[in-house]
C-alpha cells in the first residue's frame, strides 16, 4: 500500500506535533521540513532524522513533491499559503481556523475542488479516540434520541476565544448533529451589548473578533438544537473544555481526555452516576511519540486518501465552521436569527464598522495576555 510523503510548513509547537504524528504512522512519511528560522528546523529535523530542511516552500515544493503539506502557521499565513500549495496541487492539511473570513474559505474551497485534490483543516479531536467513543455510543442507542448539544470554551475572551477554540468546539457539534440550519446569539461586552467600536483585531492572528460573552443558539435538523458558550472567565480554565450530548434515554459527555455516560436523561444529585466509556485504540498509536489526536487525524487523512473521499475534517466541513462563527458575529451585529449560508460573504464584523463610518479595527497585540489588558483599560479596568 503506498506511502503518503509529507511535508511539514512551520515547525512550531503545533508544526512538531503534525510532524511527530505523521513521522509515527506507518502510512506516512516525514520527508521535508520549511520554517523561517533555521534553529527549529535543526531541532525538529534531528529529533525525527528528517535530512530535507528548507526555509522556502516553494524551493521545497520542487525539489521534493510530497503528496501532502501540513500548514501549521498562524492563522493569518492561512489562506496565503494554502493558495500557494493548493496551486502547485498538493493535499493540504491546515491549523485551525482554516482561515479569517468566508471570501477566503471559498476560494479555498473552490481551488482544492479545482486541482483536483484534498483540504483539511486540524481539527484533531473530531476524529481522536473520545470523539469516535461518542459515535459509537450513539449508534448503539446508549441515549436513545438525541435532542440537544451543549459545547463551552476554556474562558478565553469570547470571541478570540471563538476563532481559536471555538472551531473545534462546533466541528464536534457539528460531527454529532450535522449541519447547522441558523444560529441567534446575545453578545455582551462589559454586561451591554456591543457596538461597531467593540469590535477589535483578535491576538495571534485571529481577524476582527467581537464579545467577552457570547452564547449561541444552534438550530440543527431533526428537531435537534444546541447552544455554544463562549464566556470570559477571570482565568482560562481548561476544564470547562467539553461537549454534552443530551438524549431521550440518557447523556454522554465529552473531554479530550475521555468519555462518560450518563444512563438517565436528566443528572440528579444522588441518582445514577456518571460512568466513563471505553475509547478506542490506535493500531500503531505510542503515547510516548504523539497525541492520539493528532495521530487520529493522520490517519484519517491516510483513510481519505486511500479511498478517494473527503477527510471528515475537509475543507467543506471546515468552512461549515466558519460560516457558524462569521453567523455568530453576524447575529451579534443584527441582534437576531442569522440563517446559514450567509449570502453576504464579506465578514460582518467588518461590514458594520464600515456602515458606521469607522475604518478599519487597529490591531493590538499579538499575545494574548497583552491584548486582554490592553481590552480592560479600553473597557475602563484597571
Amino acid at each position: 500500500m503506498k506511502t503518503y510523503r509529507v511535508a511539514i510548513l512551520g515547525c512550531r509547537s503545533r508544526g512538531r506535533a503534525a510532524a511527530r504524528a505523521y513521522h509515527l504512522h506507518p502510512r506516512t512519511e516525514v520527508v521535508a521540513l520549511c520554517d523561517l528560522e533555521p534553529a527549529r528546523l535543526e531541532a525538529l529535523g534531528g529529533e525525527l532524522g528528517v535530512a530535507a530542511r528548507y526555509i522556502d516552500l516553494d524551493q521545497m515544493l520542487d525539489q521534493e513533491r510530497p503528496d501532502l503539506v501540513a500548514i501549521p502557521t498562524g492563522t493569518e499565513f492561512h489562506y496565503r499559503l494554502v493558495m500557494r500549495v493548493l496551486e502547485r496541487g498538493f493535499h493540504v492539511e491546515v491549523e485551525k481556523p482554516m482561515c479569517t473570513n468566508l471570501e477566503e474559505a471559498d476560494a479555498m474551497v473552490a481551488l482544492a475542488q479545482a486541482r483536483g485534490v484534498r483540504l483539511a483543516a486540524h481539527h484533531q479531536g473530531r476524529v481522536g479516540p473520545p470523539m469516535r467513543a461518542l459515535e459509537q455510543a450513539l449508534a448503539d442507542g446508549r441515549i436513545g434520541q438525541l435532542r440537544h448539544v451543549q459545547g463551552s470554551g476554556k474562558g478565553y475572551y469570547a470571541g478570540y476565544g471563538l476563532m481559536n477554540i471555538g472551531t473545534h468546539m462546533l466541528t464536534n457539534i457539528c460531527g454529532v448533529a450535522g449541519a447547522c440550519r441558523s444560529v441567534a446569539v446575545l453578545g455582551l461586552v462589559a454586561g451591554r451589548r456591543p457596538t461597531p467600536e467593540d469590535v477589535q483585531v483578535a491576538p495571534g492572528g485571529m481577524g476582527v473578533v467581537v464579545g467577552e460573552r457570547l452564547t449561541a443558539v444552534l438550530e440543527f435538523g431533526d428537531n435537534v438544537s444546541g447552544v455554544l458558550l463562549q464566556h470570559r472567565f477571570p482565568k482560562v480554565d481548561s476544564a470547562g473544555y467539553m461537549m454534552e450530548v443530551y438524549g431521550t434515554e440518557g447523556r454522554l459527555c465529552w473531554k479530550t481526555g475521555g468519555l462518560w455516560w450518563l444512563p438517565v436523561p436528566h443528572f440528579v444529585p444522588g441518582g445514577p452516576a456518571w460512568e466513563p466509556l471505553e475509547t478506542p485504540g490506535l493500531p500503531g498509536f505510542v503515547p510516548s511519540q504523539a497525541d492520539a489526536s493528532d495521530y487520529a487525524f493522520a490517519d484519517e487523512f491516510v483513510r481519505a486518501l486511500d479511498e478517494g473521499r473527503e477527510h471528515l475534517c475537509g475543507g467543506w466541513a471546515a468552512r461549515h465552521v466558519l460560516e457558524i462563527m462569521m453567523g455568530i458575529f453576524a447575529s451579534v451585529v443584527s441582534g437576531g436569527r442569522v440563517e446559514l449560508p450567509q449570502v453576504d460573504r464579506r465578514h460582518p464584523l467588518v461590514r458594520w464598522r464600515e456602515e458606521a463610518g469607522l475604518g478599519p479595527a487597529a490591531a493590538g497585540s499579538r499575545d494574548y495576555a497583552q491584548w486582554l489588558a490592553e481590552e480592560d483599560r479600553r473597557l475602563g479596568r484597571e
